[in-house]
């Protein structure tokens, strides 16, 4: 079935196409909440929540680009919002501060399977796990995550850098756990 008709089912309120998309999109849309959450329950509170507003704009895609991005853009803008109810404010930085953040280089990710990479992403705090997806895995620049975080663009590169730097000492000490154990 085309992605249109798929669609124009779904809009008709057909509940067979609507549970065709659902089984279509949602191991790819539960792997996109997983960033965002902070645990299993969270995301998929927000898989739920998402498909319901995808299912309520769906008179809204134009099919002006893919349909998969459209469906991931809700889906991200989900979890988004989700951060903004609960976190509180993002500490601001100055001009001077943000020139003294570092660049840290997280190439150890390659070491780690997908799994653990997830478990160690979601333990940073809200406002670096937002910042670190929407950067490093979405591909939004920091004015654009500024934008849709109602923070500053030097905030948004504070924060990720502070989460890259989190996400370093983090892996450090998780493969360093992985040689011990295996060395025993």
């Amino acid at each position: 079935m085309s992605e249109s008709d798929l669609i124009k089912g779904c809009i008709a309120g057909d509940r067979r196409l609507q549970e065709e998309l659902y089984l279509r999109f949602s191991p790819k849309m539960y792997a996109v909440c997983l960033r965002y959450a902070s645990n299993v329950e969270d995301a998929q509170d927000l898989l739920q929540e998402g498909f319901i507003k995808v299912y309520r704009n769906l008179h809204h895609f134009r099919a002006e680009g893919s349909f998969e991005g459209w469906i991931r853009r809700v889906f991200v803008n989900t979890s988004i919002e989700h951060f903004r109810k609960k976190s509180t404010k993002l500490s601001m930085v100055t001009e001077k501060e943000e020139g003294t953040l570092e660049n840290t280089d997280i190439s150890a990710l390659e070491n780690l399977a997908e799994k653990d990479i997830i478990k160690i992403v979601q333990e940073l705090s809200p406002g670096y796990r937002a910042v670190f997806n929407l950067y490093v895995v979405e591909g939004y620049s920091h004015k654009e995550i500024g934008d849709m975080m109602g923070i500053s663009e030097g905030t948004s590169k504070s924060q990720l850098a502070r989460a890259k730097s989190v996400l370093q000492k983090k892996i450090a000490q998780y493969l360093s756990d992985t040689q011990k154990s295996y060395t025993r």
